[in-house]
């Protein structure tokens, strides 16, 4: 599982829950609101009719049915009341008047919940106190000089208030459940983000594991910047021990050749040799020497590049020139030899990096194909533009890449014989070219062409 979907999925359940036990308080307290908003209006309406009532008791002193007063005075009240039923119990709680057809006359209420608050001062009223039988029931108290003579009730059913109840819960469904997927969205474009630092972090690993360039990402998180940080000073270390370890075995390896070679000129140098002898081994020493003073210019320029950072000191080049720079260096080691170098160029691209080592690089490839050309050959040089980076390629006439050599002619020290000569290079040129291409973000390939001979590419972004 990704640690993106692992993310997501503990947000969305810890989100569930949490919504799921406020909506089912909201709920529930829609509920109780709605029953307390009626249970007030029922309470102002009973005390309203126990004041009617006890006006109607002190004109007609001397009554004490309660009933009697509301059936022959207040009548119209019972009809007016609509959903509400009104019923008057005496001063120990037995309905004496009852508004819906006398259903409930002459049972005791004295125990009912309603009543309760009147009969037991201590009585603690619950959410639900009131509600008998589906109704909801509110009691007045009706006094005549102080004293009890009854009380004055009104219900209300309780259906009357569930299509309220109802609506407030359909509203409140429709906008949780707009209000959960904007936080499923959320939670997805989070987890993204939390995420997006870890899959840069293993882009970079990866292209650390195979070579590639690559620059440690940065993140606002401490603990992301953290991390990179300490993966690059270990890409860093890692690669100075195998640099080392590199170098001390390709320099045993090139070096091996040419000092044996010396070492046996001088040997036959100290026999004393005819002439002719003594100069062909002074001329083996001297090339055996530069031989070795090539290698170790190489190796220092390779070096150089290798401890290089990406991005360092770069600014806006002008590849066109460099092309037609490199070419006109070309010219004389390719007149030598009678190789034409033309040159192609359709674009004039800019790109970011360093002239110079632009154009080491485009140089090496130049010479490098001038060296496998045959003699009256011709090499062309050509730069475009294509998906947004910039191409040059060089194309020779000589006998292509063998299919062996196809992963290793970018290897350090690796050569191949030269067609006119047998002889190998030093190796170097292009292992210089591909860290030119990294340090540039771009990269270089090696094929054979259908029409014979092979082109080199070097692709780099554009500036």
């Amino acid at each position: 599982m990704k640690i993106r979907t692992a993310i997501f999925g503990v947000y969305v359940a810890a989100s569930a829950v949490g919504f799921a036990i406020l909506m089912a308080f909201v709920l529930r307290e829609v509920r109780v609101r709605h029953i307390e908003s009626m249970r007030r209006t029922l309470n102002d309406t009973a005390t309203l009719f126990a004041a009617v009532l006890e006006g109607e008791i002190e004109r007609q002193p001397g009554t004490t049915d309660l009933g009697a007063v509301w059936r022959a005075s207040l009548p119209a009240f019972g009809r007016a009341a609509g959903a509400v039923r009104i019923y008057v119990t005496d001063a120990h709680g037995v309905v004496v008047f009852d508004a819906n057809s006398g259903r409930d006359v002459g049972r005791d209420y004295s125990l009912r919940p309603e009543m309760q608050p009147h009969f037991r001062p201590a009585y603690e009223a619950g959410e639900d106190t009131g509600v008998v039988d589906g109704e909801l029931r509110v009691t007045a108290v009706v006094r005549q000089g102080g004293i009890v003579r009854g009380f004055v009730g009104v219900a209300r059913p309780l259906s009357s208030v569930t299509e309220a109840v109802y609506r407030a819960w359909r509203w409140l469904a429709a906008g949780s459940l707009s209000v959960a997927a904007v936080m499923v969205a959320a939670g997805w474009w989070i987890s993204g983000r939390l995420t997006h630092s870890l899959e840069r972090l293993t882009a970079y690993a990866e292209a650390v594991r195979d070579g590639r360039p690559a620059v440690p990402p940065r993140s606002h998180a401490a603990e992301i910047a953290a991390l990179a940080r300490a993966f690059e000073e270990m890409r860093v270390a890692l690669e100075g021990k195998a640099h080392v370890e590199r170098y001390t075995q390709a320099l045993a390896h090139e070096f091996k050749a040419p000092l044996s070679a010396i070492r046996g000129a001088a040997e036959l140098l100290a026999e004393n040799p005819p002439e002719p002898d003594r100069m062909r081994f002074l001329q083996n020493l001297r090339a055996e020497s530069a031989r070795l003073q090539q290698i170790v210019e190489r190796l220092l320029e390779l070096a150089a590049l290798e401890s290089r950072r990406s991005g360092e000191t770069l600014a806006a080049v002008d590849l066109a020139a460099v092309v037609q720079e490199a070419r006109n260096a070309a010219l004389a080691a390719a007149a030598e030899r009678r190789i034409t170098v033309s040159a192609e160029i359709k674009d004039g691209p800019r790109v970011r990096g360093e002239k110079f080592l632009l154009l080491q690089a485009v140089g090496n490839l130049v010479q490098n194909a001038i060296d496998f050309s045959p003699a009256g050959a011709n090499v062309t040089l050509a730069l475009s533009v294509m998906r947004g980076r910039a191409v040059v390629t060089v194309d020779d006439s000589g006998p292509g890449v063998p299919e062996y050599a196809r992963e290793k002619v970018f290897d350090r020290f690796y050569s191949l014989p030269r067609p006119d000569t047998g002889r190998k290079s030093s190796g170097i040129g292009l292992s210089i070219v591909r860290e030119v291409a990294r340090l540039h973000g771009g990269d270089v390939t090696l094929e054979n062409r259908a029409a014979g001979g092979a082109r080199a590419t070097l692709i780099l972004p554009l500036g």
